[in-house]
């Protein structure tokens, strides 16, 4: 049996026709890399801080001989249209649960082929996006992105270590060439000639918890995230949208009403907000980035803050109102 093709065709059937294979192999070629980065203090509390763990699939199983790699297309449009948005990849359901449906299903499957599967959907610390180079489903731009020639660079992704033995695929040569318009367009400089920084990168800086002052101004209407690098990139021009009706986005997403989201109550919050991709960081994250948004336009006052009850959420209210007075 080609469990090669059935697989794919599997998935085909599922809407997914971005599906890949490489060897199951411990990434030794990385371990220098990471070792670097974790010396120069630049890695973040959202990473792996195991450098085993990020390198080494045999931890998470023993007898894997196949990692297959699968990209799911989430953009329904190019560009942001509203002064304030959330970027893109939040707009629909909740990236996590919609990939580990689809993921299950294929392991399902797999194991109807006669073989054993584990499916992860950013979940460990392994390299997802080399990952998938490796197994031909795109390149890495120099945004650090995994670029697909279909879709560009929106696509989540997800993996399953598979004891089947599936020949591999040939990984992509980069066409980034000489290009360097996300260079310039990155709104902190996260992303440089020879090497990125994740920790300056303003999509993080809007999720972490704790944000200098010297940051806010560079919000420019980011509710969560930030679009900026992807949207400058030519591979991004022309690209096929997502059929997959999970990730359509939901109106209150594509245009958000600031002001219900700074005085927004944990019910309402999870009723709407908690089901995306987004929501995982909790309430008072979106309405500080909502407040430090609003303080931008210089239209922040008493009156925003009256329905918020969290001490953390007033705090950076007075520190946005000190910094407008400065």
């Amino acid at each position: 049996m080609d469990y090669k093709v059935s697989i794919k065709e599997y998935c085909n059937n599922l809407g997914l026709n971005l599906v890949g294979f490489t060897q199951c192999r411990s990434f030794e070629e990385l371990r220098d890399f990471f070792t670097k980065r974790k010396e120069q203090g630049i890695e973040n509390e959202f990473e792996e801080s195991d450098i085993e763990r990020r390198v080494n699939p045999f931890f998470y199983k023993e007898d894997g001989k196949t990692i297959i790699s699968i990209a799911f297309p989430y953009a329904y449009e190019n560009k942001n249209n509203e002064l304030m948005y959330f970027s893109k990849y939040t707009q629909g359901e909740d990236y996590h649960q919609v990939v580990s449906e689809y993921l299950k299903k294929i392991c399902s499957f797999i194991r109807s082929l006669g073989g054993e599967a584990i499916y992860f959907v950013d979940s460990t610390g392994l390299p997802e996006r080399y990952i998938a180079y490796l197994c031909g489903i795109g390149f890495i731009g120099n945004n650090g992105m995994l670029i697909t020639e279909e879709y560009g660079s929106y696509v989540f992704l997800g993996e399953i270590i598979t004891n089947l033995e599936i020949k591999a695929d040939e990984p992509k040569l980069s066409k980034c060439e000489n290009c360097n318009l996300c260079l310039k367009a990155c709104p902190t400089r996260s992303i440089l000639k020879d090497h990125n920084n994740p920790n300056i990168c303003l999509s993080y800086i809007t999720q972490k918890k704790d944000i200098e002052d010297k940051w806010f101004k560079l919000f420019n209407g980011r509710l969560f995230g930030c679009d900026t690098c992807q949207e400058v990139c030519p591979h991004n021009k022309k690209v096929s949208f997502s059929t997959l009706k999970e990730f359509k986005p939901k109106e209150y997403m594509k245009k958000p009403n600031i002001k219900e989201l700074i005085n927004i109550g944990r019910k309402d919050f999870n009723e709407k907000y908690k089901i995306t991709s987004c929501g995982w960081r909790g309430k008072n994250i979106i309405q500080r980035n909502a407040l430090i948004n609003l303080s931008n336009k210089n239209i922040i006052d008493e009156n925003n803050i009256k329905n918020i009850n969290s001490p953390y959420v007033k705090e950076y209210y007075f520190r946005l109102l000190k910094n407008s007075k400065l």
